[in-house]
């Protein structure tokens, strides 16, 4: 089978690989869309933290089931998706239903290979139920999670302000589940463009341009001198991460979703003033999964509006490294198998 292996920094190899051989307690499916998410730009560009090379990229994965160990309730032929944050299900994280948090956890295209592949062998706990989505849909459940497990570890309630930094798929979705909780959400992001797509697309009703001289004044106006009880950061920014905590209400909480590489610096004051609850979200959980994949079903999300290229996967090598340049408008490139 073909496969397209990132075998360093800045380059994409296709390869001939074996066909996965069924092993006990995993299954076998048949890939028919990869989502492409800042993470594998960010793997393929060199700055993604746990990452080596070569390897394997594709962690947003909707696909047929062709085989599977275990009797379940999954069947042969059903379209699905996966959690790809496999874990070892004894540690403290596991055993405290933490799954997404676990000591020794291997997550697909980072930590071992992904599914940039014809077939893709996963572990049986993995599977998700399709439902009846499209195989677009089930390809944008995972970073939608992300999004949504953000807003649940936040604890965000009904009538909050929260400011979300960053407009990426990530930070849109967190926006989005946001909303859902009843939140009035403000987006903050440098790219026009994005806030453009926040404004007509998503509906949210504040928007700001980061980098304007009048940021906190913009906010304290908003949320009539208050601002936010809940500030998310989504770019995995040192310098925007280290800003955010200004953007916070006092009692507030600050939420990590972006990841970077380098140690982030605090003034002390500010945040022991403002007893800030400070957290990290990552990745998701099965209750995400299921909450988003009930969203899309109730039409309270659109995937489908997010998706700024198809390719075919035999094009992905010449393009991926055009998808880095902020120009290119890339949101959510879908790589389609056949």
């Amino acid at each position: 089978m073909k496969s397209l292996v990132c075998t360093k920094p800045g380059v994409f190899e296709y390869q001939e690989a074996d066909m996965p051989v069924l092993l006990p307690g995993y299954a076998i499916l048949k890939i028919q869309r990869i989502g492409i998410c800042g993470t594998d730009l960010h793997a393929f560009e060199g700055t993604q933290p746990y990452f080596s090379y070569p390897r394997i990229l594709g962690h947003e994965l909707a696909g047929d089931l062709v085989e599977m160990s275990g009797s379940g309730d999954f069947k042969t032929g059903e379209a699905i998706t996966i959690i790809p944050y496999f874990n070892c299900g004894h540690c403290i994280a596991c055993r405290t239903g933490k799954p997404n948090c676990c000591a020794s956890i291997n997550v697909c295209g980072v930590h071992s290979d992904g599914g940039m592949a014809e077939y893709f062998q996963v572990p049986d706990y993995a599977l998700v139920h399709g439902d009846g989505l499209a195989y677009d849909q089930l390809a944008m459940v995972e970073p939608f999670a992300i999004g949504a497990h953000g807003i649940r570890r936040s604890s965000v309630a009904a009538g909050e302000f929260v400011l979300v930094v960053g407009s990426g798929p990530i930070g849109l979705g967190a926006m989005e589940f946001a909303r859902i909780a009843g939140a009035e959400v403000i987006a903050l992001d440098f790219n026009e463009q994005r806030l453009q797509f926040c404004r007509d697309v998503l509906n949210i009703p504040h928007v700001i341009r980061a980098g304007s001289d009048n940021v906190m004044e913009q906010l304290k106006e908003i949320t009539h001198a208050d601002m936010p009880s809940v500030v998310i950061d989504a770019t995995g920014n040192k310098k925007a991460i280290e800003k955010g905590l200004d953007y916070l209400a006092h009692g507030g909480r600050y939420t990590l979703i972006g990841l970077q590489k380098e140690n982030i610096c605090f003034s002390h004051p500010e945040f022991h003033k403002r007893e800030t609850t400070l957290m990290s979200s990552r990745n998701a959980t099965r209750k995400d999964f299921e909450q988003v994949i009930d969203a899309i079903k109730r039409g309270s999300i659109n995937p489908s509006s997010y998706i700024s290229h198809r390719v075919s996967f035999d094009k992905v090598k010449d393009v991926f490294g055009n998808w880095l340049n902020p120009a290119s408008g890339a949101l959510k490139p879908m790589i389609e198998m056949e």
